[in-house]
C-alpha cells in the first residue's frame, strides 16, 4: 500500500500506454518510460498499423516537479505500414493529446509555454522557463506560437460583421480587423488597410450580407464591388460624429461667432471703491 505521503508518478502519466520504468534524481530528474501500445495509425493512410518494425528511444521535456528540470525517456515503437498504396513506410508511434510526432515537449508543456508568452512576451516567457529550469529559447516560443495558430481551424462567421482599421504602429503600419457580430469575436486580422486587402477576404466570404464599417472609401469601394447587394451600414461611433458635426454647423449659421456682453455701468472698470480711513470713521 502506497504512503499517503508518497508522490506517485504514473498518476500524471497516461498509464494505458506509457509505464514508468526507472525514475533518477540528480540536479534534474529522468524519468524512464516505455511503451505499452500494440497499434498505430498511419499519418498519411490512416490505415491501423499492428507489425512491428524496431524500438527507439524519444527524450522529451516535461513540466519541472519542485523546481527541477524534468527529462523523459520513452522506449517508443515503430511500425510498418502495409498498405502498398502508401508512400510510408515506417510509422513512429504518437501519443495523441501526451505527445505527438517529432516533438521534444510534452503537449502540456507547450501548452502552459504559450499561454505564458501571450500573457508576457516570447523573450520573457523564454527567461521565466530558464528559472524554473524548463529550458527553451525566444525562437522556440515563437516556433510554438505560429505552429498553434496556424493548427486553429478557420473561423467563419456569420452574415453579419464589423469592419475597422488599426495602427500596428501610429503613422507607419496598418491593418484591419474583421468581428463577428453574432459573437463580438474577431475572425480575421488583415495586413493593411487598402480595399484590395479586404477584396481578397470578401471574395472567400461570399456569404455577408450586412457590413458596418466607417467612413473610410476604401472600405466602402471594396464592399460595392465584392458584394453590391450587401448593407453597408455606419456605425455608432461614427453616427454620433457625424450628428455632431450636423449640430456644430446649425449652430455656426445662427449663433454669430462673436458675441458682445454688455456691462454694468454700476460696476465698471473705472468705479473705485471708497477708501475707508481712521478719520472718516470717527466722522460718521
Amino acid at each position: 500500500m502506497d504512503s499517503p505521503n508518497t508522490l506517485i508518478l504514473d498518476h500524471y502519466f497516461p498509464s494505458d500506454v506509457l509505464k514508468i520504468t526507472e525514475v533518477i534524481e540528480t540536479d534534474k530528474i529522468i524519468i524512464h518510460m516505455k511503451s505499452l501500445s500494440r497499434t498505430s495509425v498511419c499519418p498519411r493512410c490512416h490505415q491501423k498499423l499492428e507489425h512491428y518494425h524496431g524500438t527507439y528511444t524519444r527524450k522529451v521535456q516535461d513540466l519541472p516537479i519542485l523546481g527541477k528540470n524534468v527529462q523523459l525517456r520513452i522506449k517508443a515503437h515503430e511500425y510498418i505500414c502495409d498498405n502498398e498504396a502508401c508512400p510510408v513506410r515506417t510509422v513512429a508511434e504518437t501519443f495523441d493529446g501526451f505527445l505527438n510526432a517529432n516533438r521534444r515537449m510534452t503537449q502540456r508543456c507547450e501548452d502552459f509555454i504559450c499561454m505564458l508568452a501571450m500573457e508576457t512576451s516570447c523573450e520573457g516567457c523564454a527567461r521565466i522557463c530558464q528559472a524554473m529550469n524548463l529550458h527553451i529559447s525566444g525562437d522556440s516560443v515563437i516556433r510554438f506560437l505560429t505552429e498553434h495558430y496556424e493548427a486553429q481551424p478557420i473561423p467563419v462567421c456569420s452574415e453579419t460583421i464589423g469592419v475597422d482599421d488599426f495602427a500596428f504602429k501610429k503613422r507607419s503600419r496598418y491593418g484591419t480587423v474583421i468581428v463577428d457580430e453574432a459573437t463580438h469575436k474577431p475572425v480575421a486580422v488583415l495586413n493593411g488597410r487598402d480595399s484590395n486587402t479586404l477584396k481578397a477576404w470578401l471574395r472567400q466570404n461570399r456569404q455577408v450580407k450586412r457590413i458596418t464599417r466607417d467612413r473610410a472609401g476604401a472600405y466602402a469601394s471594396a464592399i460595392g464591388e465584392i458584394l453590391p447587394d450587401a448593407m453597408q451600414i455606419a456605425d455608432r461611433f461614427h453616427l454620433h460624429q457625424n450628428l455632431l458635426e450636423a449640430v456644430q454647423n446649425a449652430l455656426k449659421s445662427v449663433v454669430p461667432a462673436d458675441i458682445k456682453i454688455p456691462t454694468d455701468p454700476d460696476h465698471s472698470d473705472n468705479h473705485q471703491p471708497e477708501e475707508k480711513t481712521a478719520e472718516g470713521l470717527k466722522k460718521k
